[in-house]
């Protein structure tokens, strides 16, 4: 019998502690704090995503069930409610978002053989937005309007891998193309946007940090056209022009030249035309490219079904902060984990195994592979008949 260490003790050893530990030492996490540590903290949260709890009386009570596991989780003798809410209210959630931060780099570092599906050697990002509904009364520093209030999370996913390479938290009020305004573009890398991000002068910035954009257009563009050149249009390009903005303030904010690529989407029957400021591109590669960024669009769709980003421990805008990155390094850690352990299976399928294996002494590696299925034909004596002929 297998007389190691948990599952949950297992997968934590995958993080960086030593960078955890250093970060909580810079922030002064752990100051006047007697027994429930800033790691404490982040492994009861952890230890919420894995097993979809949903509120601090289920985190209570599903750890009090258990307390002679506690210590082996790596806990204090239990966890009161009252004791979480208070350390994601005053802890700072800076903490929490750096610690992602470096969780991230380790997950990408793993998946950078991955394909992408477009051969290219720079890195490709998607950045878009997704908004979380919240109520209103319970959460009033996020208003937006009269009757609603919701936050914003802005991801910047790398393409290869789906791995998120950085996160923004804001209200909803917050303009999509403000974003650019704190991103730190790298040349060479390639970043694809949707129409929310058309703003010529923050693009003029992008330009001058050499770093290539793919933007989809807006059906009022004004511009003039330069150049034409030839396109294939067996393959649903429809034009590949160079040209220059016309119009009074877009002239002004982009006085460069622009590439405008327009696709047909033939099993949609849609036209999609996209600007871009790199001229060297095939136009098929920049249509396939700004068909990739629908991956930033399903990895909105599987956190909020399968990581608690919708229904918040705490109320105030900490608290929100430390349990969306504490969910964000959970989604990486498993991605880790599951590249590190070679395991050919998919997250949603690696969550809901955990899910039921937390508090078991099991080698991980054996716990998140296929089990071993006994063959139809197999010879097994010591099985009864159910039936006699």
């Amino acid at each position: 019998m297998y007389q190691g260490q948990l599952v949950f003790t297992q997968l934590m050893d995958h993080l960086p502690r030593h960078a955890f530990r250093r970060l909580v030492q810079r922030y002064g996490g752990n100051r006047r704090v007697r027994s429930f540590t800033c790691w404490h903290q982040f492994a009861s949260m952890a230890f919420a995503q894995l097993t979809f709890r949903e509120s601090l009386r289920d985190i209570e009570a599903c750890l009090g069930a258990v307390p002679e596991k506690l210590y082996h989780l790596g806990l204090p003798g239990g966890v009161a409610r009252n004791t979480l809410a208070v350390a994601n209210e005053k802890r700072d959630w800076r903490i929490y978002a750096e610690f992602a931060q470096k969780v991230i780099a380790q997950g990408r570092q793993l998946y950078t053989d991955d394909a992408l599906g477009v051969d290219l050697d720079q890195t490709v990002y998607a950045l878009d937005s997704t908004t979380i509904d919240l109520c209103l009364s319970l959460f009033p520093w996020a208003r937006i309007g009269r009757e609603r209030s919701s936050i914003k999370v802005h991801t910047l996913l790398d393409l290869q891998g789906n791995i998120p390479a950085n996160l923004w938290i804001t209200t909803a009020s917050f303009g999509d193309n403000q974003l650019l305004d704190v991103l730190v573009p790298e040349p060479g890398s390639i970043y694809i946007m949707d129409r929310g991000y058309l703003d010529f002068a923050r693009l003029a910035y992008l330009n001058r940090c050499r770093a290539v954009f793919v933007v989809r257009a807006r059906s009022n563009l004004k511009f003039r056209r330069l150049y034409s050149h030839a396109v294939e249009r067996s393959t649903g390009l429809i034009c590949d022009q160079t040209i220059v903005l016309t119009g009074q303030g877009s002239a002004a904010d982009y006085p460069d030249k622009l590439r405008r690529v327009r696709f047909r989407d033939a099993e949609k029957d849609e036209a999609w035309t996209y600007l871009t400021n790199d001229f060297e591109l095939p136009a098929l590669t920049v249509a396939e490219l700004y068909r990739s960024r629908w991956q930033v669009e399903l990895f909105f769709r599987w956190i909020k079904q399968h990581l608690r980003i919708k229904a918040f421990y705490g109320t105030s805008p900490n608290a929100v902060r430390i349990q969306i990155w504490i969910a964000v390094t959970v989604y990486v850690l498993v991605a880790i984990v599951r590249r590190r352990l070679e395991i050919d299976r998919e997250l949603y399928t690696l969550l809901q195994i955990l899910s039921v294996h937390l508090l078991e002494k099991m080698p991980l590696a054996q716990v998140l592979s296929a089990p071993d299925y006994t063959l139809k034909d197999a010879d097994i004596r010591n099985q009864l008949s159910l039936f006699d002929f």
